[in-house]
């Protein structure tokens, strides 16, 4: 694995522990996103009105194969954020209809859910799965004591951001197509961090990024439409639609792939990516996983706190582990300053957190200088 790190373009001079915030993108990857780049350069008015439809469908052919869905039902956009928001505007709800998540869901879309819901009347319920979670069994019956005859949509992670937990939402998707609960899934940290089948999952609408795990360049990521929605759901940005230079192949593509000019390169690598991925990360991603299940202890060992999940079957690449009350709050810049060690801490539940992503070009070393740091702290 260590030498699989060369490939990158990371600085070699820091521990970078923090895959899971932005990824990391390998030398060939991001010479393919800049090819992409120079051959709409070299003729940008043939590129954008010819070369990239085509291009754009053998991306989305690529990555539905990878995710599991037909490649009619993607579309592209910079990150999941915009494309959950994008879902959020063209729902039809009414006064004190539910939109129900847990209390575990990434605070930008959270924030977006407010934003809407006051404009809308809709009513947010951000149901508490307590910690440690255990069994599947005690997830969904603390999730679905926030279900209600108001219920209209469940909003949830399947890799939650901020507890770095894989959440059973299979089970979820089940119960509420039986309720007519429309499922949106926040897949942010999911492709090429674990198996993901969508249609096998069911989902109304799910969204995931291509630049976390998947170490496509920034700004690629997609959204996945149900057939069935696709009717109804409109772009923000309104452009040319049918009158515009998109062959198709339905309303649904053309609407969303044309929202003026801008530069779409990095979903042009997405193929790129996935070869990556298949060729040099794949193989090793059990390794990582052992990795993680061994800092899940080590977290309990030299930090003196309890984790938020009872045994490591909940966790993948990543773990989030509660900090001791005694740590300062600038000890994320300290902890830079001092070892030139990446590592997100943050505010969760009023308490501070740690969380270690272990992605291929990490190392046992990296961890074992990681605790060995926080050994001279607490």
């Amino acid at each position: 694995m260590n030498q699989i790190k060369n490939k990158f373009l990371l600085n070699p001079d820091m521990t970078y522990l923090n895959h899971g915030s932005f990824g990391a993108c390998p030398k060939p990857v991001f010479e393919d996103y800049q090819n992409w780049q120079k051959k709409l350069e070299f003729h940008p008015a043939h590129f954008l009105t010819e070369t990239l439809y085509k291009t754009l469908y053998e991306s989305r052919r690529s990555l539905s194969e990878f995710v599991g869905c037909d490649e009619d039902e993607i579309i592209f956009f910079q990150n999941p954020t915009t494309a959950v928001t994008n879902i959020i505007h063209n729902l039809n709800v009414k006064h004190n209809d539910e939109i129900l998540m847990t209390n575990h869901e990434y605070g930008a879309l959270v924030r977006a859910w407010l934003v809407w819901a006051k404009k809308s009347g809709a009513k947010i319920v951000q149901q508490e799965i307590s910690t440690p979670v255990s069994t599947e069994e005690k997830f969904m019956d603390d999730f679905w004591k926030g279900v209600t005859s108001r219920t209209k949509v469940i909003f949830i992670s399947q890799i939650t951001s901020s507890t770095g937990l894989i959440f059973p939402i299979a089970s979820i998707i089940k119960m509420a197509k039986e309720k007519g609960i429309l499922t949106i899934v926040d897949g942010a940290h999911v492709p090429a961090h674990i198996p993901l089948d969508i249609h096998k999952l069911g989902c109304d609408f799910y969204a995931g990024a291509c630049h976390k795990w998947l170490c496509g360049p920034k700004g690629a990521s997609f959204l996945f439409v149900k057939k069935e929605h696709q009717d109804w759901i409109k772009p923000l940005i309104v452009s040319w639609g049918n009158s515009g230079d998109d062959p198709g192949p339905s309303e649904f593509l053309t609407e969303f792939n044309w929202q003026g000019t801008r530069d779409m390169s990095s979903f042009l690598a997405i193929p790129a990516a996935i070869k990556f991925y298949v060729d040099e990360i794949k193989s090793h991603q059990e390794t990582c996983r052992n990795i993680i299940q061994t800092v899940y202890y080590d977290f309990q060992n030299v930090l003196k706190t309890d984790p938020i999940s009872t045994g490591g079957n909940w966790l993948g690449q990543m773990v989030s582990h509660p900090l001791p009350k005694r740590t300062p709050k600038n000890f994320k810049k300290k902890l830079w300053d001092d070892t030139k060690i990446e590592i997100p801490i943050f505010t969760w539940n009023e308490t501070q957190f740690i969380r270690i992503s272990i992605q291929v070009y990490n190392s046992q070393k990296d961890v074992d200088f990681l605790m060995s740091a926080l050994r001279s702290y607490f």
